[in-house]
C-alpha cells in the first residue's frame, strides 16, 4: 500500500481528476464564461451571413457557362431548345454561351478553348444534337451530363422519353492546380487552429490569477499535491475549450449551412474532411496543453493582471513567430524546413494540420503525435515543477522567509 493510501489521501491522477472536475464546473456554470461564448457567436453569425450574401453575389455575377461549338444549323437549333427549356427549368440551366459556329470539316480543340477561354467557360458541347460530347472538367460535366442531354433532344426534335447519349470527355485537374487548391485548405486550416488556441488559452491564465489573488489556490496546496493542481487546471480548461469550441461550431455551423454554404465550395483536403476535422481537434488539444502548461507556469509567477499581461506577451509573441514559421514552411514541403517546423513542439501542430490538407499519408501523423506527446509530458512536468516551487513560495514558504527576516532584523529601541 502506498504512503498516500495509508494516510487516507487522494494519489495524484485521482486529486487532478478532481481538481479538473471542481475547475470544469465552477467555469462552465458562470456567467462570464456565458458571455465569453456570446462574443465570437456574434462575430461567427456576421462572417456566415456575409458569406451567404457572398456566394449568391458570386453566383448571379460568375455563373458557370456552357459553351456550344457546332455547325451553324446545330448551333442554332441548341441555343433554341436552351432557351425553351430555361424558360420552364429556371436557374438550373447552365448559361449558354456561343463559342464558335463551325464551317463544314473546320477543326476544333474544345480542350485549349476552355483552357485558353477568358470567360466564365466550365465545359463546352460539340458534336451533333444526335452525338454530342461534352468537355470541362470531371465533376462538372458528371453534373451537367442529363441537362445536357434534355438539351440535346430538344434540339433534336425527339420526345421527351428518348435522350442522346451524352459522351463524357473530362478533364482531369492537374496536379498543380490540386496543390494550389489544397494549399488555401492548409492556410485557413493553420489561421483557424492558431486562433483558438491563442483565444482560449488566456483562459488559463484569469483563472490561476484569480484564485491567487484569493488565496484559494494556498489552500488546495494544503489539501492535494501540487503537480495535481496544475494538471487539473490543465485538463479542465482544456475540456472547457472544446465545450466552446463545440458550441460555436455547432451554431456557427448551422447559420453557414443555412445561408446556402457547403463543404463542396471549398478545396477538399487530402486525407478527406471527416479525418481533417477529427485531427484538427487532435493537434489542438495537444497544442493547448503544451502553451496551455507555458502559461500555467507564467500565471504562478504573477499576482497581479498587470503581471500575467507583461510576463505572457514574449510567449504570445514566440508562439507568432511559430505559427509564421509553419505557414512558411508548408510552401517548402520534404525540405528541411518542413521537417524543422514539424519536430519543433510549438509549431509542429500548425505543420501538421496544413500537412494533412497537402498529403493523404497517415503515418506520419502517427508519428508527430507520439513525437508531440513526448513533448507534451515534458513541458508539463517542467511547467508544474516550476508551478508548484512559485506557489508554495508564494505561500507558506514566503511566509517563513517573512519569519527569518523579522528574526535577522535590529532589535526594537
Amino acid at each position: 500500500m502506498s504512503t498516500a493510501a495509508r494516510a487516507g489521501r487522494l494519489s495524484t491522477l485521482q486529486a487532478a481528476f478532481v481538481m479538473a472536475r471542481r475547475d470544469f464546473v465552477a467555469v462552465l456554470f458562470s456567467r462570464s464564461f456565458f458571455f465569453f461564448l456570446l462574443g465570437p457567436l456574434f462575430m461567427l453569425t456576421v462572417l456566415a451571413l456575409a458569406g451567404g450574401v457572398g456566394k449568391q453575389v458570386r453566383q448571379n455575377t460568375e455563373r458557370p457557362q456552357l459553351g456550344v461549338a457546332m455547325s451553324v444549323a446545330d448551333t442554332d437549333a441548341v441555343v433554341k431548345a436552351h432557351g425553351v427549356l430555361a424558360a420552364q427549368i429556371g436557374p438550373a440551366m447552365p448559361q449558354l454561351v456561343v463559342v464558335r459556329r463551325l464551317a463544314p470539316g473546320e477543326q476544333f480543340d474544345p480542350l485549349s478553348e476552355i483552357k485558353s477561354n477568358k470567360a466564365n467557360l466550365a465545359a463546352i458541347l460539340t458534336g451533333t444534337p444526335e452525338k454530342p460530347t461534352l468537355t470541362g472538367p470531371q465533376e462538372r460535366i458528371g453534373d451537367w451530363q442529363g441537362r445536357v442531354a434534355l438539351i440535346a433532344a430538344q434540339a433534336a426534335g425527339k420526345g421527351p422519353d428518348s435522350f442522346p447519349d451524352v459522351a463524357l470527355s473530362g478533364i482531369a485537374t492537374s496536379k498543380a492546380d490540386q496543390s494550389q487548391s489544397r494549399m488555401a485548405t492548409a492556410q485557413i486550416g493553420q489561421t483557424v487552429l492558431f486562433m483558438l488556441m491563442m483565444i482560449l488559452a488566456g483562459m488559463v491564465l484569469s483563472n490561476l490569477v484569480e484564485e491567487k489573488g484569493n488565496k484559494i489556490i494556498e489552500v488546495l496546496a494544503a489539501a492535494i499535491p501540487m503537480d495535481a493542481v496544475f494538471l487539473g487546471k490543465l485538463f479542465a480548461m482544456l475540456a472547457i475549450s472544446l465545450v466552446g469550441i463545440t458550441v460555436w461550431g455547432l451554431f456557427g455551423g448551422a447559420i453557414w449551412l443555412g445561408s446556402g454554404n457547403s463543404l463542396t465550395d471549398y478545396p477538399a483536403p487530402a486525407v478527406g474532411w471527416p479525418m481533417f476535422f477529427g485531427l484538427g481537434v487532435l493537434y489542438f488539444a495537444l497544442g493547448y496543453l503544451v502553451i496551455g502548461s507555458i502559461f500555467l507556469a507564467i500565471g504562478s509567477m504573477a499576482t497581479t493582471v498587470r503581471e500575467v499581461q507583461t510576463l505572457s506577451m514574449p510567449v504570445t509573441m514566440l508562439q507568432l513567430l511559430n505559427f509564421f514559421f509553419a505557414s512558411f514552411a508548408i510552401a517548402q514541403p520534404g525540405t528541411w524546413i518542413e521537417t524543422a517546423a514539424i519536430i519543433v513542439p510549438f509549431s509542429s501542430p500548425f505543420t501538421m494540420l496544413a500537412k494533412a490538407a497537402q498529403d493523404d499519408a497517415l503515418w506520419v501523423h502517427g508519428a508527430a503525435i507520439a513525437w508531440q506527446l513526448v513533448w507534451v509530458a515534458l513541458l508539463v512536468r517542467m511547467g508544474a515543477s516550476l508551478f508548484k516551487t512559485r506557489v508554495m513560495q508564494s505561500g507558506s514558504g514566503g511566509r517563513e522567509k517573512r519569519r527569518w527576516w523579522q528574526r535577522k532584523g535590529p532589535a526594537p529601541a
